[in-house]
Order: C-alpha cells, then sequence, then structure tokens
C-alpha cells in the first residue's frame, strides 16, 4: 500500500477522484434540499388554491345543510385512499367530505384558526401521515365554517424518492465521466515521463546512449542535463581505456625486453639469473593484467548503460571451448531456463565465463554442464564439471592471485583470482560448491536488469 501511494499517477488520480467525488456529493446534497423546498412549495401552493375553490363552492342551506354547486376541479379528490382528501364542517357537527375518503372520518384539530386565517398542520390521514391546510370561512347562518384540505406525505416523498433517485444516477454517471477524463489526462500528462523512464532504460540496458531531444519543454532540461552526464561519462570512459592501454603497452613493452635479456642469459649459460628474471616478469605480467582488468571494471561499473545478455555472451565462450576441448573428448551442455541481461559490461562478463569454463575444461573428464536461470533480481549460471574436484578447504585459496593447486596442469593462476574480483566489483557473488557430477561446481550470482 505505501508502495502505491509513491506513484504520482495514483497520487493524482485519487486526489481528483476524491475532489470529484466529494464536490458532486455536495453538489447533490443542495440540489436534493432545493428540490425537496421547490415541491413542499408546489404541494402548499396547491393546497391553497384547492382551499380557496373548495370554500368558494360551499352552499350552505337556511337549515344549515351543507353542500357544494359542484365537485372540485382536481379529480384526484374522487379516488378512494387517492392520497387527497377534504372536509368541511359546521358548529352543529354537520359535515362534508371528499369522495376520496369512502365515509371514513377526517379528524380536523382544536382549536380552530380563526376567521380568515390559514394554517398548515400534519395530522394522521385515513393512510398515513396528513398534510394538511386549514381555514374557517364565514357563515351567514352561524358560527363559522372549518374546513380542511390536505394531501398525505407520502406521495410528497415518492416524487422526492423518485428525483433523489434520479440525481444519484446521473451524478454516478457524472463521477465515473470526470474521473475517467482526470486518469486520461494523467495520462496523457504524465506520458513524456513514461516516455523518459523508458529511455532511462534503454540506456542502462545498453540499448541507447542518450534520451531523445523532443521532449516537453517541462522536461527538456532535465533530458539536456542527464544527456551531458551520460555524454561526460562516457568521456571519462574513453580516456580511462586510452590510459589503460597507453599503461599496458608503457609496461609491457619493457617486459618484453627483460624477458628477452633473461634468454641472452641462459644462452650464456646464466640459468639462474635468467630463472629470477622471468620469474619477477611473470609475476608483473599477473598484476598488470590484474589490475587493468580490475581498473576497467571499476570504471565500467560506474557508467551507465552497462548491459550485456548472458547468452550472447556465453555462447561464443561455449564454442570456442568446446573446439578447444574437443580432443579431448570433453563436451560442454548449456542449459537456458531463463534468459536474463545482467549490469555487467560485455566483455567482462565474456572474460569471467572464459576463464570459468576453461579452468572447468580442464579439470572434466568428459562432461561439462551449465545452468542459465533467474530468481527474483539476480540472474545464477551454474557451471559443474565430473573432474576430481576440490577439497572445501582449498576452496578460498583458489582465489588468491597467482594461486595454482596443481602446477602440472598449465595456467598463471590468475583465472579465478580475476574472476571473484570482476563478480564482486559488478555487486555480484561467486561460490563453490560440490557438483552432482563429482568435481567443482562453480555457481556464479549477477544483478539482473527487468525489461
Amino acid at each position: 500500500m505505501r508502495r502505491l501511494w509513491t506513484s504520482f499517477r495514483t497520487r493524482l488520480i485519487v486526489g481528483a477522484a476524491i475532489w470529484i467525488i466529494a464536490g458532486l456529493t455536495l453538489s447533490g446534497v443542495l440540489l436534493s434540499e432545493l428540490f425537496r423546498a421547490h415541491v413542499t412549495q408546489q404541494f402548499d401552493d396547491e393546497l391553497h388554491g384547492h382551499a380557496a375553490e373548495l370554500a368558494a363552492l360551499i352552499d350552505i342551506a337556511p337549515d344549515g345543510k351543507l353542500s357544494l354547486h359542484r365537485r372540485l376541479s382536481d379529480p384526484r379528490f374522487l379516488p378512494k385512499d387517492s392520497g387527497f382528501y377534504w372536509r368541511v364542517e359546521a358548529a352543529s357537527g354537520q359535515a362534508i367530505t371528499s369522495l376520496s375518503l369512502a365515509g371514513r372520518d377526517l379528524a380536523l384539530p382544536d382549536p380552530p384558526p380563526a376567521l380568515g386565517v390559514e394554517r398548515h398542520v400534519f395530522i394522521d390521514g385515513p393512510s398515513g401521515q396528513l398534510r394538511l391546510v386549514e381555514r374557517s370561512v364565514a357563515n351567514p347562518h352561524g358560527p363559522p365554517l372549518r374546513l380542511g384540505i390536505g394531501v398525505e406525505q407520502r406521495l410528497l416523498d415518492e416524487v422526492l424518492g423518485r428525483f433523489n433517485w434520479t440525481l444519484f444516477l446521473s451524478l454516478a454517471i457524472v463521477a465515473f465521466g470526470l474521473i475517467g477524463a482526470a486518469m486520461l489526462q494523467v495520462w496523457f500528462g504524465l506520458r513524456p515521463l513514461t516516455r523518459m523512464r523508458h529511455a532511462l532504460s534503454a540506456v542502462r540496458m545498453g540499448k541507447a546512449s542518450r534520451l531523445p531531444d523532443d521532449l516537453p519543454s517541462e522536461v527538456r532540461p532535465l533530458a539536456i542535463d542527464l544527456n551531458a552526464l551520460l555524454e561526460g561519462n562516457l568521456e571519462i570512459l574513453r580516456r580511462a581505456r586510452t590510459q589503460a592501454g597507453n599503461l599496458a603497452h608503457a609496461l609491457k613493452t619493457p617486459l618484453a625486453i627483460l624477458t628477452d635479456e633473461a634468454e641472452q642469459l641462459r644462452a650464456k649459460g646464466q640459468r639462474e639469473a635468467a630463472e629470477v628474471i622471468e620469474l619477477q616478469c611473470e609475476r608483473m605480467r599477473r598484476q598488470i593484467d590484474y589490475q587493468l582488468a580490475r581498473a576497467r571494471a571499476v570504471a565500467l561499473k560506474r557508467s551507465p548503460g552497462v548491459a550485456a545478455d548472458v547468452r550472447s555472451s556465453l555462447d561464443p565462450v561455449v564454442a570456442a571451448l568446446s573446439r578447444l576441448y574437443a580432443r579431448r573428448d570433453v563436451s560442454f551442455i548449456v542449459t537456458y531456463q531463463d534468459q536474463p541481461t545482467v549490469a555487467l559490461d560485455a566483455q567482462d562478463l565474456s572474460e569471467i565465463f572464459g576463464n570459468v569454463l576453461d579452468n572447468a575444461g580442464k579439470w572434466a573428464r568428459s562432461r561439462t554442464e551449465v545452468l542459465v536461470r533467474r530468481w527474483d533480481d539476480f540472474a545464477e549460471i551454474i557451471v559443474d564439471d565430473d573432474g576430481p574436484g576440490l577439497p572445501p578447504q582449498t576452496y578460498e585459496c583458489v582465489f588468491g592471485l597467482g594461486e595454482r593447486l596443481d602446477e602440472r596442469t598449465p595456467g598463471h593462476g590468475l583465472g579465478l583470482a580475476i574472476v571473484r574480483d570482476l563478480v564482486e566489483l559488478y555487486d555480484g557473488r561467486v561460490a563453490l560448491d560440490v557438483a552432482p557430477l563429482g568435481g567443482l561446481r562453480v555457481i556464479l550470482t549477477f544483478p539482473a536488469i527487468r525489461e
């Protein structure tokens, strides 16, 4: 949940949704209340009109008998239980009622209103609460008459309920439409950032060297600064490679001269002096190769866009070593459970594979197996051979610079030392174990890059 709130898109959409829902809810409440006030006033105005019409239609006989000249113009006072009722009564108790009452009583509240005064009251009607307008009418033959005319509250509530349901559906549709529009606006507005993220991912994976220039003005300055940073790093990397090459040339040329001098001393019979010079030259050469490889890896690790496809680096190494060790009938079998991309320079990755597989090929009797797989954010390459293997107590020794456990096997004791340093410089790990084939297992773990 916390990770979700780190997204600009989520924050903008949720913020817009909250404001939209809150605004429409407040608008809905206000509209509902305004409509309630309007409909209530409309019902009351109708009742006032009906009361005035009813008062004008009353006919009082000399003997005090009550009647109407004609029926009310509104037909809703005719059907039984229509919800519209009226009653006119004299002080003597004589009364006439609407047909909708169907002979039932409609008790008017006491005391009666003053002559010429109208009042609104709520009373119990035949089938629910009744909204009643009551007034007193002059009687030329005696005390004033009372009349009451009303409508059941349920009819008003039904009108309000239908309106509120329609209002809710309408506002819900508007809310969904506005939230959808907000999502579209956020998606469209943040699209340049998404494009920039993909461009940075391409740079990180080595598929591009710079960010595009055709970005909106709001993010173009950031892209320009990042491109300047990338170009500066590349320039530093080029200079480092050039200086490393110059240093290697400057050191290896004197070493070659010293080696030639050692051969001349051996030819003159000074065998011991020649061996000392050759031994020291070999040590210097190992140190130069080791330190140059390490310095190059450090420079590449700090530069953006360093990425390598495991299969593209592994297959050429396997093909070359298969031909090299074919005369000993040593086969190399590679299994790809995944094909990850790792955060290493391709040349360094090939050098790591070359050293590890060459070491496995030297000691294998007939078979070397390689397994490539991925778990979480790491790529794992497992190399097994069916050779004699190593005692577990010697695992750490083989990573020492110049360490060789068997002098009869060709080599300089430099491969695994370089392998571990290169792997660890790229935040990876290398471990040794007993292989199921009986020989040595080398486990290489590298940070993988997500596509």
